[in-house]
């Protein structure tokens, strides 16, 4: 055996004992920048994934020197964060809207969206029940809600629901109104139906519409099955991979739960519960319903309507309707006694409250029960419009705002219109939220707004819409930085349903979700963000979204 054979031996042996000392792994993601978000907000290269966690995560070189892998993903550069969080969204009913409703976001006329039902209803007509959603008046012409007199000719035999795009408005049909049993006399505690010469117009606000919509056939198992895998698919192909979905029944639970232990759903899920007797009393019963999947411990409570549509329940009349003050959609009774039905059976609260009013109500029930700080984590959805001498109610009893950034870009237009140039400083005050308690968990409030977590950094950072207005910003005050947006849809989205010991940032021990974009949103100019894409998704070390190649 010559030198040169002996030497390429050695190599070789050496080659081995070398790859025999690493530690045998599923995964290697290498050659990228991947923001931790953890303590130190620590910036790192590479990671090591086995059995769905993170096992190391440092240098390229120091990965790649500790562990071999079955599989390698170079990111070539590109940029990893954890797996996106959306802290306030509905996930399931987003899925349904993709099945079943007409999408109605962005129309600017009654009758572009008359148009619109009409393909709908060609498209699908063996459909009884004829459903859109996504209007908003504000966007017309004439800025008042719809009559439906053209609903009726159009649609005589088939009940029509046309939501708006907050969920707190919808125009029927004389046909689901016969069928609601809504005439010019009927009262309905929490909501108001809209009426000209003592008839109705087919408007309805915030509990009105559940007269129509109980009265709906409920989709069977496979069309919720259909829905969830529709909403998962869109959402992993923008980097969620964890929701908190705002209200579900029991029902609707036992299928999502049935659908991840077959390892066919395997978005993350925080579910709230609907307050409906069957659902409380069951979980209740239950207790804290936890795994890598599935969690239920809280419950979630409406205590107003919304800003749009004049149904936020304001301390004063609105500036654009002299005698409206909005609506309260459950007395200050009834928000009570369940709330404190939840305290004794050690569960969150997660209030919808827009308004004034609705956002001081909510903090004086939440503090009675609360009485001193705490780590119960109860919040207040949304936390829209907040009276001065009410923000430090928040820090005082640990009460945690959870807001969603692109409702400000969204309502900025008419906002003030609808409360005045002093009210709305309270306004979608992100910063000042932000300062009560340390921490802020961000959201959309899908299918309201888009599903994307991109658009939700933006609004939150640039405070403008998507076509870069305003100029300046909408009252820039109250941005976040661009460190505080991104931990609002990680860590603290994750410690509002308190899994921040095992997602929301990249640290080993936690599970390995995350997102690949293609640009650095923490450092390209602000002008760029929106043009971000998403390139992997993996959800426990698993690739489930990729952008064809």
């Amino acid at each position: 055996m010559n030198t040169f054979t002996k030497l390429i031996l050695l190599m070789s042996m050496l080659s081995f004992v070398a790859c025999s000392q690493k530690q045998r792994i599923d995964l290697i993601v290498a050659n990228g920048t991947i923001y931790t978000v953890n303590e130190n907000f620590r910036v790192a290269e590479a990671m090591a994934v086995h059995d769905g966690t993170i096992v190391d995560i440092g240098s390229t070189a120091d990965i790649l020197g500790k562990f071999t892998a079955d599989r390698f993903v170079d990111l070539e550069n590109k940029t990893v964060y954890p797996g996106f969080i959306d802290a306030h969204c509905h996930f399931y009913g987003y899925g349904l809207g993709l099945l079943k409703r007409a999408d109605l976001t962005g129309t600017q006329s009654f009758d572009e969206i008359l148009q619109i039902m009409l393909a709908h209803h060609e498209k699908f007509p063996s459909a009884y029940w004829i459903e859109g959603r996504g209007w908003d008046q504000n966007n017309w012409p004439e800025k008042s809600f719809p009559l439906n007199d053209k609903l009726n000719e159009l649609f005589p035999d088939n009940p029509v629901i046309l939501t708006r795009v907050d969920g707190h408005a919808a125009v029927v049909n004389q046909k689901a109104l016969e069928l609601a049993g809504i005439g010019g006399k009927t009262n309905v505690e929490g909501g108001d139906v809209i009426l000209l010469n003592g008839k109705p117009t087919g408007v309805l606000i915030d509990n009105a519409i559940e007269l129509v919509t109980r009265v709906i056939p409920p989709p069977d198992q496979v069309q919720m099955a259909e829905a969830l895998m529709a909403a998962q698919e869109n959402c992993f192909a923008v980097g969620l991979t964890g929701v908190h979905d705002m209200g579900l029944n029991k029902r609707e639970i036992e299928v999502i739960d049935s659908m991840q232990q077959s390892n066919k759903l395997k978005m993350r899920m925080y579910v709230l519960l609907t307050p409906e007797e069957e659902t409380l009393e069951a979980f209740f019963a239950k207790g804290k319903t936890k795994n890598k999947t599935l969690n239920i411990r809280a419950i979630k409570l409406y205590a107003d309507g919304a800003l749009g549509s004049r149904g936020a329940k304001l301390m004063k009349d609105y500036s654009d309707d002299p005698g409206n003050p909005g609506l309260l959609l459950r007395s200050p009774e009834s928000l009570m006694e369940f709330c404190n039905k939840a305290y004794d059976n050690g569960f969150q609260v997660c209030t919808h409250a827009i308004g004034d009013s609705a956002n001081r109500l909510m903090l004086q029930v939440y503090s009675e029960i609360l009485k001193e700080k705490n780590d119960l984590r109860w919040r207040i959805e949304h936390s829209q419009i907040v009276a001065p001498e009410d923000f430090e109610l928040f820090g005082k009893f640990s009460i945690i705002p959870s807001v969603q950034p692109t409702h400000a870009t969204s309502d900025m237009y008419w906002a003030v219109d609808r409360v005045g140039a002093e009210r709305i400083k309270g306004a979608y005050a992100y910063n000042d939220l932000l300062q009560q308690n340390g921490w802020l968990p961000l959201g959309t409030d899908f299918p309201i707004e888009g599903i994307n977590p991109v658009h939700t950094f933006y609004a939150a950072v640039v405070r403008k819409d998507l076509k870069g207005w305003p100029e300046n910003g909408f009252q820039t005050e109250n941005a976040l930085s661009r460190q505080d947006a991104l931990k609002g849809m990680t860590i603290w989205a994750a410690m509002s349903a308190f899994e921040e010991n095992e997602k929301g940032s990249l640290e080993p021990g936690k599970l390995a979700d995350f997102v690949v974009l293609d640009k650095d949103i923490m450092q390209i100019q602000s002008d760029q963000i929106l043009s971000a894409k998403v390139l992997k998704t993996f959800v426990g070390g698993e690739e489930v979204f990729s952008v064809p190649d």
